[in-house]
């Protein structure tokens, strides 16, 4: 597999949370809540853009790491995460792959009750298609009882088949290449934009990590397509995986959240 392209931490925004750094639960034995959530640019089934239907969504998750997808990311004419950040308290890391001088900037996001330890963005764009990315963070979960730091990475992934077919494996080398200085609980999450449940790029990641349930997640009126995936090393980390279903999400964006519970 070739090497994927990575960028330096500066690439990366990141503002800092005044919330104490917990998880929901507060203990050591407490259960660590991840979610992937597309939000649309903020802009709900109805056509309306409503950034305050977006941050009820994420209270009504109450998850402490959240993978956000299609953000608009500032300064102009709107910065999402800013608004999402002030309104959940969380660390806020920013991910941009589109960058435009009348439209701002574009692209993934993630939110963390946790603290930070580093944070680098990976480049999985392909020639000719519209740039990706993902944001690969190392989180501080200790309050949750991890030992080591928990290892997120949060992802959007091309429209086209062979786009994902030379992402995925772009995306494989990186937690491959990271593991060689030591094996550490991983997640990965995202918009994976995979139609086919056979294939190849789905085949990969489940023969990687362990497969998942296929929950469909989009669109979110009458959900049909899983979409949105978080697989987990080790898996046995894995106490729940579900779709968020509420009034509220159902009109918010054009896809539902996606969350687990994770307990060490």
């Amino acid at each position: 597999m070739k090497k994927n392209l990575i960028r330096p931490e500066p690439d990366i925004r990141s503002t800092e949370s005044h919330s104490p750094e917990t998880s929901s639960g507060g203990g050591p034995d407490s259960t660590v809540r991840l979610a992937s959530y597309n939000i649309h640019l903020g802009i709900g089934r109805d056509g309306v853009f409503a950034p305050e239907r977006i941050a009820g969504v994420l209270a009504e998750c109450a998850a402490d790491i959240v993978a956000l997808q299609e953000v608009p990311l500032g300064p102009q004419p709107y910065d999402m995460l800013d608004y999402l950040q002030k309104a959940t308290g969380m660390h806020a890391l920013a991910g941009p792959t589109l960058v435009n001088k009348i439209h701002g900037a574009y692209g993934n996001a993630m939110l963390s009750r946790y603290k930070v330890l580093s944070v680098q963005r990976l480049d999985i764009s392909i020639p000719r298609s519209q740039p990706r990315g993902a944001i690969d963070a190392s989180l501080d979960c200790r309050l949750a009882g991890f030992a080591e730091p928990l290892r997120v990475i949060a992802t959007h992934l091309g429209l086209r088949p062979a786009e994902r077919r030379l992402q995925v494996p772009r995306l494989l080398d990186a937690i491959d290449e990271r593991d060689k200085k030591g094996v550490t609980p991983t997640v990965l999450l995202g918009d994976i934009n995979e139609w086919f449940l056979w294939g190849r790029p789905l085949r990969w990641l489940n023969a990687h990590f362990r497969k998942p349930r296929a929950l469909a997640t989009f669109p979110s009126g009458c959900p049909v397509f899983a979409l949105d995936r978080i697989w987990v090393r080790p898996s046995r980390l894995i106490m729940r995986l579900e779709v968020h279903r509420s009034a509220l999400s159902r009109v918010a964006s054009d896809h539902l959240p996606l969350f687990a519970d994770l307990r060490i």
